[in-house]
């Protein structure tokens, strides 16, 4: 990924423009915002009392950016591409799963081997498949597909690839501080832990698939399978359980996310995977460089 990008400078000027990373990246973003403000709209036209209405409106939040991104967002900036390819998708997905799974099962067993987590009764797996939906499926398409498909594409082909993990962790943390139960703290541990893990699973496989993997599966496993809260908001999992014990360890109200234990493993795993991703050759020098390399 370290290639000079040659340019269509046979391209007339306004193309050029709009193609331009930074641009590219602008141009995406209002058009995320405008299909999340149209399916806002649309669902005001949704029975208030219908079963499942959240699923409802999440799936039409999701359907819009989808259909935003597949039909306009692939074709912006001076290399088009699609990086939700359907080329080795099981694969990358499948290994996202497991490996979100897995970290958060380590997680999980870290904090109760030293007495933070504990399990006091049987769950409700009633609410299991709505929650997949709305806690795992959803948020990890939509929060990929803004922060890896498109705040990370184009600021690593503008900065590079370091410029990229550091500002797309730094946001992805940033706007965890509105949730419940949120502090400082735990906006620095979402933006370290994910920052790296999601951006360094994106620079490895060059595909948003391994990251919503990742991320659903992080988010389900906590809460629907362990029941403990995910990123401040309640969850009702298979077994019932409580977090208790020193705010480091526990994550206090935000839940084990914003714990020392979350932040050691996922960090770990997602150093691993910028390494491998650079080990690969797929770190990206800054725009600049490219065009002075390519001159």
């Amino acid at each position: 990924m370290d290639q000079a990008s040659d340019g269509a400078t046979d391209q007339p000027l306004w193309r050029r423009i709009i193609d331009f990373p930074l641009v590219a990246m602008l141009i995406a973003v209002a058009l995320i915002v405008a299909a999340v403000a149209l399916g806002f709209n649309l669902g005001k036209l949704v029975p208030s009392g219908l079963p499942a209405r959240g699923v409802v409106l999440a799936a039409i939040n999701l359907a819009l950016v989808l259909l935003a991104y597949k039909l306009v967002i692939v074709r912006l900036g001076e290399q088009p591409r699609d990086d939700l390819p359907s080329h080795n998708s099981v694969r990358d997905l499948g290994v996202g799963l497991g490996g979100g799974i897995a970290l958060f099962s380590i997680a999980v067993a870290i904090a109760a081997a030293l007495g933070v987590y504990r399990i006091i009764g049987r769950g409700d797996a009633s609410a299991l498949p709505l929650d997949l939906v709305a806690v795992g499926i959803v948020p990890a398409l939509l929060e990929e597909i803004l922060f890896r498909g498109v705040l990370f594409r184009w600021i690593e082909e503008f900065a590079g690839s370091w410029a990229a993990l550091v500002v797309t962790a730094a946001l992805f943390g940033l706007v965890h501080i509105l949730n419940p139960g949120a502090t400082w703290f735990s906006s620095f541990a979402v933006a370290v832990e994910a920052g790296l893990l999601l951006g360094g699973a994106y620079m490895l496989t060059r595909t948003l698939w391994m990251p919503i993997g990742l991320h659903a599966a992080w988010n389900f496993t906590q809460g629907g399978i362990f029941g403990v809260p995910v990123s401040g908001n309640a969850s009702h999992g298979l077994v019932h359980a409580t977090l208790s014990g020193p705010a480091l360890l526990s994550g206090g109200a935000f839940g084990l996310e914003a714990s020392v234990i979350a932040l050691a493993v996922c960090t770990a795993a997602g150093l691993w995977l910028v390494l491998l991703a650079v080990k690969h050759g797929q770190r990206l020098q800054p725009w600049w460089v490219r065009r002075r390399v390519g001159a």
